[in-house]
């Protein structure tokens, strides 16, 4: 059998080589080049059987000739690779045909699996919807989120349910928004109704509506939020706190896809994609008995985990410059945070996780007189909102460091359930306790490091070597 030929189309000259060869061993033939007229050539001698190709080269982007090559020869698969790694370049990759995105830098054994399925893969065209230009507010280049901006990607063109699971401030309204704007209902009403912020008398009309007089105080019809989405998207937010008797009739519109309101008779079509969320474990809910689990099914067709704040570090410097441009932009003074306070904020837990971040910054930017944010000034911020902080730093062990401790276990079980939360309780817990520790030292001998570190009981190089890893501006003479 002959075979298969792979078009690769990169600028970088090393990065074709690599690529190149890691597909000429995997059995490919393959033919570089380094610009998009090059490429397109082929494409129109009909060579190729996949094409792997840069968003940027130098003479035209991949994604003008995207179109092209999918109106001449709908049926070749192109694979996107960019170093751009935003959701925008995933949800362009699949708006103009692309058979997948791949994220600089990718593991070469990725690279030969996608083209594999690509080559077996049968292409069917889709027709994409016009996606409004504005960026969305979701930042993050770590793999974790690269994997979720290809996720949202795929969803555009489908109109399956989707289960949206993270802790509280992890954005997965955000991510709702995303799904819905750049997907097929874009056109149709985005309608939000959180869970846990309703009485649990209320859910039934307010999802559902009621007709007048069905319950004392229902002095006319007032329209349920199925009504309201209708054509568009119904986000469930915190599904987990809806009542096990409102889940029943939930699952009863999902499987027949009508309802009747509070108090009415007639049966009522919908037409809504519906877009569930919680921070709650379902699967130890539903083992509880307060979770259905065919309500669960139906609504974790496609499930989408957002990893906390702890687990994507590195997208803290973006997601920094994010927003402090916003809050300027609101007409908060402009600041600058320079690579020490970034590593600070990099070695807090973040138990409120994005929102927790975003909420640092403004309070910061509208609080503090300095342009450039010092790391004492993450500090102090940080531990202004810090649980238990104040008796542990008073020395109050039992109630203070050991409460703190506690508190924070609870949380984390509680976030994942069954599983362990993730490794590295000790350095996180040190992290948060030595810098304040190894500044009261220094303040106290006057920035002597030689005396510090004896009145620590520790060894000056040790404690030279602590005052760098956590950024500590040391002053002579305070």
């Amino acid at each position: 059998m002959k075979a298969k030929t792979v078009l690769i189309a990169d600028d970088d000259s090393a990065i074709r080589t690599v690529v190149s060869q890691a597909l000429s061993r995997a059995g490919y033939a393959v033919r570089s080049t380094g610009t998009a007229a090059g490429l397109w050539r082929w494409v129109t001698e009909g060579a190729g059987d996949v094409i792997v190709t840069d968003v940027v080269l130098p003479d035209e982007n991949a994604f003008d000739v995207l179109p092209r090559i999918k109106k001449m020869r709908p049926s070749l698969p192109v694979i996107v690779m960019s170093a751009k790694n935003t959701i925008m370049t995933a949800i362009a990759a699949a708006e103009r045909g692309a058979y997948d995105y791949l994220p600089k830098p990718f593991d070469l054994s990725a690279l030969v699996s996608m083209v594999g399925r690509a080559a077996q893969h049968e292409i069917r065209p889709v027709t994409p919807p016009n996606a409004p230009a504005e960026n969305l507010p979701i930042i993050g280049r770590s793999p974790i989120m690269q994997e979720i901006y290809r996720v949202i990607a795929r969803l555009t063109q489908t109109d399956l349910t989707v289960m949206i699971e993270g802790e509280s401030g992890t954005g997965k309204e955000l991510v709702a928004r995303a799904v819905h704007d750049y997907g097929k209902r874009r056109r149709g009403p985005f309608v939000a109704i959180n869970m846990a912020a309703i009485p649990r008398e209320l859910i039934e009309s307010e999802l559902f509506g009621h007709e007048k007089g069905a319950f004392t105080g229902a002095t006319s019809r007032m329209a349920g939020r199925f009504e309201q989405a209708e054509s568009g998207t119904l986000f469930l937010d915190e599904i987990g706190d809806m009542p096990f008797e409102a889940q029943t009739r939930l699952l009863r519109v999902l499987q027949q896809g009508e309802y009747t309101t509070v108090g009415g008779t007639q049966p009522i079509k919908t037409n809504v994609r519906i877009i569930a969320a919680t921070h709650r474990n379902l699967r130890r809910m539903i083992d509880q008995g307060q979770f259905r689990e065919d309500l669960f099914f139906r609504l974790n067709v496609v499930p989408i985990r957002l990893p906390p704040l702890r687990e994507r570090t590195d997208d803290i410097p973006d997601l920094v410059r994010h927003f402090l441009a916003q809050a300027e932009r609101e007409g908060l003074p402009r600041k600058i945070m320079p690579a020490p306070s970034i590593e600070r904020l990099q070695a807090h837990r973040w138990p409120g996780n994005v929102r927790e971040l975003e909420n640092l910054i403004r309070r910061i930017a509208a609080l503090h007189p300095e342009e450039s944010v010092s790391p004492e000034t993450i500090d102090r911020e940080l531990v202004s909102v810090a649980p238990s902080s104040a008796s542990a730093e008073a020395g109050d062990e039992a109630g203070g460091l050991s409460g703190y401790l506690e508190n924070h276990l609870a949380r984390q079980f509680a976030s994942f359930g069954d599983n362990l939360p993730p490794p590295g309780l000790y350095h996180r817990v040190l992290a948060h306790v030595e810098p304040p520790v190894i500044r009261a030292a220094l303040a106290a001998t006057k920035g002597n490091q030689i005396k510090a570190a004896e009145l620590l009981g520790l060894n000056r190089n040790t404690l030279r070597t602590k005052i760098r890893a956590y950024g500590i501006q040391v002053v002579r003479g305070l």
